[in-house]
């Protein structure tokens, strides 16, 4: 098992309904540790950073939007293969097709209003928390 660390954003629209503490409560009941958490309000230019690996996609300007359209909570997860635990916690990103039980098929309404962000790789995880906690 590799120890290591992620980073989950939990977006706008689940901030906006104040259900940061259930989902940061099942990253602690699994066994992770919260190792930095903290608020955090998108410029564009940070938003656009962020999801840079995405620009060339129809999708791009929707998701810098949505995620700089309020307040996020991001946090750095750490524990036992981080990573994919993680991926698999928050479900497939279209919450419809997301199965009962993760956080976005318990919580999500949509494809781009889907609760949260997670890392899917040690180097998007690099990146990603760089912007967010540089």
């Amino acid at each position: 098992m590799a120890h290591e660390q992620t980073l989950i954003l939990i977006k706008p629209d689940a901030f906006k309904r104040k259900l940061v503490g259930k989902i940061l409560q099942r990253f602690e009941e699994k066994g992770f540790d919260i190792r930095q958490l903290k608020t955090y309000d998108f410029s564009n230019e940070k938003a656009q950073e962020f999801y840079s690996v995405h620009k060339t996609k129809p999708f791009f300007n929707e998701l810098v939007s949505f995620i700089g359209s309020g307040t996020v909570v991001a946090c750095i997860l750490e524990g036992n293969n981080a990573i994919s635990t993680v991926r698999i916690m928050i479900g497939l990103t279209k919450s419809f097709d997301a199965s009962p039980g993760t956080i976005r098929g318990d919580f999500g309404l949509g494809i781009t209003d889907n609760i949260i962000h997670a890392s899917d790789s040690h180097e998007s995880f690099i990146k990603e928390s760089s912007v967010v906690f540089s």
